[in-house]
Protein backbone atom coordinates (compact mmCIF):
# COMPACT_ATOMS: atom_id res chain seq x y z
CA UNK A 1 0.00 0.00 0.00
CA UNK A 2 1.38 3.39 -1.16
CA UNK A 3 -0.44 6.39 -0.73
CA UNK A 4 -0.05 10.05 0.37
CA UNK A 5 -0.78 9.66 3.65
CA UNK A 6 0.97 5.98 4.13
CA UNK A 7 3.86 3.76 3.01
CA UNK A 8 3.74 0.36 3.51
CA UNK A 9 7.31 -1.39 4.43
CA UNK A 10 7.74 -5.34 5.32
CA UNK A 11 7.70 -4.74 8.84
CA UNK A 12 6.21 -1.73 9.59
CA UNK A 13 4.12 1.02 8.19
CA UNK A 14 4.30 4.26 7.97
CA UNK A 15 1.92 6.98 8.82
CA UNK A 16 2.60 10.38 7.20
CA UNK A 17 -0.41 12.49 7.58
CA UNK A 18 0.95 15.24 9.52
CA UNK A 19 4.51 15.62 8.78
CA UNK A 20 5.66 18.21 6.43
CA UNK A 21 7.88 15.89 4.70
CA UNK A 22 7.19 12.66 3.50
CA UNK A 23 9.15 9.18 2.80
CA UNK A 24 11.24 9.99 -0.21
CA UNK A 25 14.19 8.08 -1.99
CA UNK A 26 16.67 9.92 0.54
CA UNK A 27 15.32 8.39 3.45
CA UNK A 28 15.49 4.90 2.12
CA UNK A 29 18.99 5.75 0.78
CA UNK A 30 19.94 6.59 4.45
CA UNK A 31 18.52 3.91 6.34
CA UNK A 32 19.61 1.42 3.93
CA UNK A 33 23.46 2.43 3.99
CA UNK A 34 23.99 4.25 7.05
CA UNK A 35 26.28 2.46 9.35
CA UNK A 36 24.93 1.15 12.81
CA UNK A 37 25.89 0.47 15.75
CA UNK A 38 23.93 0.12 19.75
CA UNK A 39 23.42 2.79 20.58
CA UNK A 40 22.11 5.28 17.48
CA UNK A 41 20.98 8.91 17.05
CA UNK A 42 18.69 10.10 14.67
CA UNK A 43 18.48 13.44 14.36
CA UNK A 44 15.32 15.36 13.00
CA UNK A 45 13.69 11.47 12.85
CA UNK A 46 10.76 13.21 10.31
CA UNK A 47 8.14 10.37 10.12
CA UNK A 48 10.67 7.89 11.71
CA UNK A 49 11.63 5.98 8.88
CA UNK A 50 15.09 6.30 9.37
CA UNK A 51 15.01 4.82 12.88
CA UNK A 52 13.14 2.25 12.16
CA UNK A 53 15.20 1.03 9.00
CA UNK A 54 17.95 1.24 11.55
CA UNK A 55 15.78 -0.51 14.12
CA UNK A 56 15.24 -3.61 11.71
CA UNK A 57 18.77 -3.96 10.45
CA UNK A 58 20.40 -3.33 13.63
CA UNK A 59 18.74 -6.04 16.51
CA UNK A 60 20.49 -5.06 19.48
CA UNK A 61 20.49 -0.89 18.85
CA UNK A 62 18.65 1.38 20.81
CA UNK A 63 17.82 4.65 19.36
CA UNK A 64 17.02 8.10 20.19
CA UNK A 65 14.57 9.86 17.54
CA UNK A 66 14.95 13.60 18.09
CA UNK A 67 12.73 16.34 16.22
CA UNK A 68 11.69 19.65 16.39
CA UNK A 69 7.90 19.87 14.31
CA UNK A 70 4.89 19.23 16.13
CA UNK A 71 3.17 17.40 13.45
CA UNK A 72 6.32 15.16 12.55
CA UNK A 73 6.20 14.14 16.19
CA UNK A 74 2.56 13.00 15.75
CA UNK A 75 3.12 10.69 12.82
CA UNK A 76 6.55 9.37 14.50
CA UNK A 77 5.38 8.78 17.95
CA UNK A 78 2.06 6.82 15.65
CA UNK A 79 4.83 4.99 13.70
CA UNK A 80 7.07 4.03 16.66
CA UNK A 81 4.39 2.94 19.17
CA UNK A 82 2.72 0.50 16.59
CA UNK A 83 6.52 -0.97 14.83
CA UNK A 84 7.87 -4.13 16.55
CA UNK A 85 10.65 -2.76 18.10
CA UNK A 86 8.72 -0.11 20.33
CA UNK A 87 10.68 -0.72 23.42
CA UNK A 88 13.84 0.35 21.47
CA UNK A 89 13.15 3.67 20.16
CA UNK A 90 12.62 6.79 22.40
CA UNK A 91 11.07 9.65 20.60
CA UNK A 92 12.45 13.57 21.83
CA UNK A 93 10.41 16.50 20.90
CA UNK A 94 12.72 18.85 20.84
CA UNK A 95 15.42 21.20 18.60
CA UNK A 96 18.65 19.22 18.18
CA UNK A 97 20.33 22.40 19.67
CA UNK A 98 18.50 22.06 23.07
CA UNK A 99 18.83 18.76 23.30
CA UNK A 100 22.91 19.43 22.67
CA UNK A 101 22.52 21.63 25.35
CA UNK A 102 20.54 19.37 27.51
CA UNK A 103 23.10 16.69 27.00
CA UNK A 104 26.08 18.80 27.73
CA UNK A 105 24.42 20.27 30.98
CA UNK A 106 24.40 16.79 32.88
CA UNK A 107 27.37 15.53 30.88
CA UNK A 108 25.41 13.09 28.35
CA UNK A 109 27.90 13.93 25.56
CA UNK A 110 29.70 10.98 23.77
CA UNK A 111 26.82 8.42 24.51
CA UNK A 112 26.50 7.17 21.16
CA UNK A 113 28.04 5.12 18.42
CA UNK A 114 26.69 6.37 15.51
CA UNK A 115 24.83 9.68 14.71
CA UNK A 116 22.56 9.74 11.20
CA UNK A 117 20.98 12.57 9.72
CA UNK A 118 19.09 13.61 6.55
CA UNK A 119 19.85 16.94 6.67
CA UNK A 120 17.94 19.99 5.51
CA UNK A 121 20.04 21.43 2.67
CA UNK A 122 18.37 24.28 0.81
CA UNK A 123 19.60 28.14 1.52
CA UNK A 124 17.49 30.33 3.28
CA UNK A 125 17.10 32.85 0.40
CA UNK A 126 14.89 30.00 -0.74
CA UNK A 127 12.95 28.96 2.44
CA UNK A 128 9.31 28.37 1.15
CA UNK A 129 6.07 29.55 4.03
CA UNK A 130 5.53 26.56 5.31
CA UNK A 131 7.19 26.54 8.65
CA UNK A 132 7.33 22.62 8.69
CA UNK A 133 8.75 22.16 5.47
CA UNK A 134 11.41 25.14 5.91
CA UNK A 135 12.25 23.45 9.24
CA UNK A 136 12.25 20.04 7.63
CA UNK A 137 14.52 21.40 4.40
CA UNK A 138 16.38 24.50 4.74
CA UNK A 139 19.87 24.32 6.36
CA UNK A 140 18.84 27.90 8.40
CA UNK A 141 17.25 25.54 10.91
CA UNK A 142 20.08 23.25 11.43
CA UNK A 143 23.44 24.87 10.22
CA UNK A 144 25.62 22.23 8.88
CA UNK A 145 28.60 23.31 11.09
CA UNK A 146 25.77 22.95 13.89
CA UNK A 147 25.22 19.80 12.95
CA UNK A 148 28.44 18.81 12.65
CA UNK A 149 29.78 20.12 16.04
CA UNK A 150 26.75 18.49 17.79
CA UNK A 151 27.17 15.33 15.64
CA UNK A 152 30.98 15.25 17.21
CA UNK A 153 29.94 15.98 21.02
CA UNK A 154 27.24 12.94 21.31
CA UNK A 155 29.50 10.67 19.12
CA UNK A 156 31.91 8.53 21.31
CA UNK A 157 35.77 8.04 20.29
CA UNK A 158 35.12 5.50 17.34
CA UNK A 159 31.64 6.43 16.43
CA UNK A 160 30.42 7.38 13.02
CA UNK A 161 28.37 10.00 11.49
CA UNK A 162 26.30 9.26 8.25
CA UNK A 163 24.44 11.53 6.41
CA UNK A 164 22.52 12.02 2.77
CA UNK A 165 22.92 15.09 0.54
CA UNK A 166 22.86 16.14 -2.48
CA UNK A 167 25.83 16.41 -5.01
CA UNK A 168 25.20 20.80 -4.82
CA UNK A 169 25.69 20.73 -1.15
CA UNK A 170 28.57 18.13 -1.27
CA UNK A 171 31.57 20.56 -0.62
CA UNK A 172 29.70 22.74 1.68
CA UNK A 173 28.72 20.09 4.21
CA UNK A 174 32.27 17.57 3.73
CA UNK A 175 34.12 20.74 5.03
CA UNK A 176 32.30 21.96 7.54
CA UNK A 177 32.52 17.59 9.25
CA UNK A 178 36.18 17.63 8.14
CA UNK A 179 36.80 21.19 10.03
CA UNK A 180 34.87 19.40 12.93
CA UNK A 181 37.46 16.84 13.35
CA UNK A 182 35.58 13.98 10.96
CA UNK A 183 37.51 12.13 8.36
CA UNK A 184 35.28 10.60 5.27
CA UNK A 185 35.29 6.45 5.83
CA UNK A 186 32.58 5.97 2.98
CA UNK A 187 31.38 7.86 -0.12
CA UNK A 188 28.22 5.95 -1.86
CA UNK A 189 27.52 7.97 -4.80
CA UNK A 190 23.98 7.29 -6.17
CA UNK A 191 22.86 7.53 -10.05
CA UNK A 192 19.57 7.91 -10.86
CA UNK A 193 20.50 6.76 -14.38
CA UNK A 194 23.46 5.24 -15.77
CA UNK A 195 24.39 8.38 -17.91
CA UNK A 196 23.59 10.82 -15.33
CA UNK A 197 25.72 12.16 -12.61
CA UNK A 198 25.82 11.24 -9.35
CA UNK A 199 22.28 13.22 -7.75
CA UNK A 200 22.54 12.08 -4.20
CA UNK A 201 25.42 11.33 -1.61
CA UNK A 202 25.25 8.98 1.35
CA UNK A 203 28.48 10.11 3.59
CA UNK A 204 29.77 8.18 6.18
CA UNK A 205 31.99 9.98 8.36
CA UNK A 206 34.47 8.83 11.33
CA UNK A 207 35.47 10.46 14.85
CA UNK A 208 38.24 7.95 15.38
CA UNK A 209 41.67 7.74 14.02
CA UNK A 210 42.24 8.45 10.07
CA UNK A 211 40.30 6.08 7.91
CA UNK A 212 41.11 5.12 4.11
CA UNK A 213 37.84 6.72 2.19
CA UNK A 214 36.31 4.01 0.18
CA UNK A 215 34.12 5.44 -3.08
CA UNK A 216 30.97 3.29 -4.47
CA UNK A 217 28.89 4.17 -7.40
CA UNK A 218 25.44 3.10 -7.73
CA UNK A 219 22.65 3.43 -9.89
CA UNK A 220 19.26 3.20 -8.55
CA UNK A 221 17.53 2.52 -12.44
CA UNK A 222 18.58 0.84 -15.69
CA UNK A 223 19.10 2.51 -18.98
CA UNK A 224 15.43 1.12 -19.48
CA UNK A 225 14.32 2.44 -16.56
CA UNK A 226 13.86 0.05 -14.55
CA UNK A 227 14.75 -0.40 -11.24
CA UNK A 228 18.51 -1.45 -11.37
CA UNK A 229 19.76 -4.86 -9.61
CA UNK A 230 21.39 -2.98 -7.10
CA UNK A 231 18.18 -1.21 -5.70
CA UNK A 232 16.35 -3.94 -5.84
CA UNK A 233 18.60 -5.73 -3.75
CA UNK A 234 19.38 -2.80 -1.22
CA UNK A 235 15.32 -2.03 -0.65
CA UNK A 236 14.42 -5.76 -0.47
CA UNK A 237 14.22 -6.07 3.15
CA UNK A 238 12.11 -3.39 3.12
CA UNK A 239 10.26 -2.54 0.60
CA UNK A 240 6.92 -4.43 -0.70
CA UNK A 241 7.01 -5.91 -4.12
CA UNK A 242 10.57 -5.72 -4.94
CA UNK A 243 11.07 -9.27 -4.55
CA UNK A 244 8.73 -10.06 -6.71
CA UNK A 245 10.26 -7.15 -9.30
CA UNK A 246 13.44 -9.08 -8.57
CA UNK A 247 12.68 -12.08 -9.95
CA UNK A 248 10.40 -10.46 -13.37
CA UNK A 249 13.91 -9.08 -13.31
CA UNK A 250 15.69 -12.13 -13.61
CA UNK A 251 13.41 -13.65 -15.79
CA UNK A 252 11.55 -16.14 -13.16
CA UNK A 253 8.49 -15.13 -13.96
Amino acid sequence: MHRKDSFQYKQFTIQQRHAAMKVGTDSDLLGALAAGGTRILDVGTGTGVISLMLAQRYPEATITAVEIDDDAIIDAHSNFAASPWADRIMLVHSSFQDYLARCRAAGATGAFDCVVCNPPYFDKSLECPDGGRTRARHSSSLPFAVLAEGAYAMLGSEGVFSVCIPGEVLADFSAACFLQGFWLKDVYQIKTLPHKPAKRFVLVFSKGAPTTRVDHTHCMRTAEGGRSEWYLQLMEPFHVGSSAIKKMNNGKY
